[in-house]
């Protein structure tokens, strides 16, 4: 009898103590919860964060389908059937997108929809900003996965109101440089390889300065070259002179190094064609040339013309960066152009130099002319999302290239760490004597 009294009390005990153990962790991650999200982001919304947003999600997700107009009603025939066989039982709820598991990541979460019958993911795009108010997320981009499944990627918060991307060590890979962070929290990184050119735009304190500090600073200690072309006297690139193989600082020395740029591209191309291989990569490690970045900033001073004289210096400028971009990518020689303004207005050499930089990314413009060179020619949505750009939001920009858009914020490099970090490495700097800017 006392054996079982004590056992029924043990029974009675042990589920009581493991809710209160439950109950006392429960308050605690509550308690602890605004400090743990100061301090440790990541695991507050893994620990608490994401599942309260999973559950409103799987709650929510019939009901926002609906609303949404993706919801599909049932066939008027089988509604006739439901009805007879039922008796008057309420006819069957409508047929909605299939949810997948519902991934966390860093900062928010992914799922995958199965589109139903008739759908399109453009359907879903639309849908994005009412999914977010009613999950209660930052934000939600839906892109095409796979023919007929939707990839829905959700951020909890706002990952460019304080981006934290560490700062490059080292030379990293070859001409692949993390300069920020995308809106999905992912790292935003510039790889050259990939996509050669870039045309970067953006308004006086918009984040381009910045922008371009960044990925000086992850380039500089990668053995490669770097040339500045900047027509401003060279107020903005003399930063890293001690780390530049060549500088222009007016548009007739920039057409003299130009021209030295392209001969040395063909140059390039007949030790090619010798070793019967289509790019520089085709090379033993011993016999490849430098890798050469080209930054051009303020654009529109190579165009703007006043006399004859300078429309032929604008002209042959023009030439000599078309034809480095048409022939850089293969031979080792990246174009990144810089503006305040670029527009159709500069003239045709401009719209046919736009044409050969894949990768664009707009800040803040002061005219709809610039976003619309910039991003009008590849996606309707991210020309929308960079005139969204409010001046509160320097360092945020809108990038865009073959593959897609996103928002992003670049890493903050000062002027001086800038500087700094040109000095550091200025005995990486190649010694490339075809690129000589004295007079003839």
């Amino acid at each position: 009898m006392t054996v079982a009294s004590s056992t029924t009390s043990a029974s009675v005990i042990g589920p009581s103590w493991a809710l209160v153990v439950a109950a006392v962790l429960v308050s605690g991650l509550l308690l602890a919860g605004p400090a743990l999200r100061r301090r440790y982001p990541v695991a507050w919304w893994l620990l608490l964060g994401f599942p309260a947003v999973a559950f409103r999600v799987i709650h929510t997700w019939r009901p926002l389908m609906a609303g949404c107009g993706l919801a599909v009603s049932r066939r008027p025939a089988l509604t006739v059937v439901s009805g007879l066989v039922g008796k008057g039982a309420p006819p069957p709820q409508p047929r909605v997108p299939r949810c997948g598991l519902i991934r966390p990541t860093s900062r928010g979460f992914v799922l995958l929809v199965r589109l139903l019958p008739g759908q399109v993911p453009e359907d879903f795009v639309k849908a994005a900003p009412a999914m977010a108010e009613g999950w209660q997320v930052h934000a939600v981009r839906a892109t095409s996965w796979k023919p007929g499944i939707v990839r829905v990627v959700a951020s909890a918060a706002d990952p460019l109101a304080a981006p934290r991307v560490p700062k490059q060590r080292g030379p990293g890979h070859l001409l692949r440089v993390t300069v920020g962070v995308l809106e999905t929290g992912a790292a935003w990184v510039l790889d050259l390889r990939r996509v050669p050119h870039w045309l970067i735009v953006g308004a006086t304190r918009s984040g381009k300065s910045t922008l371009i500090n960044a990925l000086v600073a992850g380039l500089a200690p990668q053995p490669v070259a770097l040339v500045g072309i900047d027509c401003k006297g060279g107020m903005e690139l003399s930063l890293y002179e001690p780390r530049l193989s060549a500088l222009a600082t007016n548009r007739e020395q920039a057409v003299r190094l130009l021209a030295a740029l392209v001969g040395m591209t063909l140059d390039r191309m007949t030790v090619c064609r010798t070793a019967r291989v289509r790019n520089i990569w085709g090379l033993p490690d011993e016999e490849r040339p430098v890798p050469v970045v080209v930054i051009v900033d303020e654009i529109a001073e190579l165009f703007l013309v006043a006399s004859r004289n300078e429309k032929d210096e604008a002209q042959a400028a023009g030439t000599a960066l078309i034809r480095l971009a048409q022939l850089g990518a293969a031979l080792g020689v990246f174009l990144v152009v810089a503006g305040q303004r670029v527009g159709s207005d500069l003239g045709p050499g401009v719209t046919a130099l736009r044409a050969q930089l894949g990768g664009r990314v707009c800040h803040r413009v002061a005219d709809p002319g610039t976003a619309e060179m910039a991003l009008g020619d590849l996606n309707p949505d991210a020309l929308k999302a960079a005139q969204a750009i409010t001046p509160e939001q320097a360092g945020t920009a809108v990038l865009a290239s073959g593959d897609g858009w996103e928002r992003a914020r670049s890493h903050l490099i000062t002027e001086s760490e800038a500087e700094a970090v040109a000095a550091e490495y200025a005995h990486l700097t190649p010694v490339l004597s075809e690129l000589h800017l004295e007079a003839p």
